[in-house]
């Protein structure tokens, strides 16, 4: 909970482009108060959430690690809570059969599905022997998840958690994630990418698709208000120090 809480102080007070002695100002603290939180040496005592969080601009749920539940961060939410099947189906993604020709499990190994959806890609992996923990930012995609993952009779640790907020502290083997990274603001990229390679293993991998704007290519239909392209080359450049196994653009029919 600490620790969780210092990352959070610490980036939505950078977000919104403040020092460490602004805030506490502010507040009427210390800036060496600010410097302990964000250093998860201590934590901001009760009555001061309220202040804090305004300052932040962000309410004191999602302070304390909640996400709120008032407005929906993805259109996505609805889709999978009307929809009595999976809207993308239950076959996995191509991508899954890379991450089984690239570190097959021949031993164990730990996996975590960055933005899950509802389950498909996650359960498979599971069901070949991987040690499975997924997230994803909708209610009805958790529990879809588990479901899949129930009448599979595989296990996956599925859990709620927004990517623009959640930060790695343990390490996993594999680190997958498609069609998910676009909610990331381009701000936040750098720290997040550099979090994710910190709690790999050695010799660990990660298989990451991304969507890239193109002048001659039309935008997707959906109307995503928190969602911000890539360019090309762009997630290529946050692992300037890592091998390629492949790296490709494709165009492709989601419909």
């Amino acid at each position: 909970m600490k620790e969780k809480l210092a990352r959070t102080i610490s980036h939505y007070r950078k977000e919104r482009g403040f020092t460490q002695e602004e805030l506490a100002q502010r507040l009427g603290i210390s800036f060496q108060a600010v410097s302990k939180w964000e250093n998860a040496q201590t934590m901001p005592d009760l009555v001061l959430l309220p202040e804090l969080s305004k300052n932040l601009r962000i309410s004191v749920d999602k302070l304390l690690g909640y996400v709120p539940q008032e407005s929906p961060i993805t259109i996505y939410e609805e889709e999978y809570r009307n929809k009595q099947s999976y809207y993308w189906g239950i076959e996995p993604n191509q991508a899954c059969y890379e991450v089984l020709k690239c570190m097959p499990p021949t031993r164990p190994l730990k996996l975590l599905d960055i933005g899950c959806g509802e389950g498909k890609d996650a359960v498979f992996f599971a069901r070949n022997g991987y040690e499975v923990s997924a997230f994803d930012v909708t209610d009805a995609g958790i529990e879809k998840t588990k479901r899949l993952a129930e009448q599979t009779g595989v296990h996956v640790h599925a859990f709620k958690a927004d990517i623009s907020d959640f930060r790695l502290d343990t390490d996993f083997d594999i680190l997958y994630s498609s069609g998910v990274l676009h909610y990331i603001k381009p701000e936040l990229r750098n720290e997040i990418f550099a979090n994710y390679k910190q709690f790999t293993r050695p010799d660990g991998l990660h298989v990451f698709n991304v969507f890239v704007n193109k002048p001659f290519i039309a935008p997707p239909p959906e109307k995503e208000p928190h969602a911000y392209p890539w360019r090309s080359g762009e997630l290529l450049g946050h692992y300037h120090d890592w091998l390629f196994v492949e790296s490709a653009e494709v165009v492709f029919d989601c419909h």
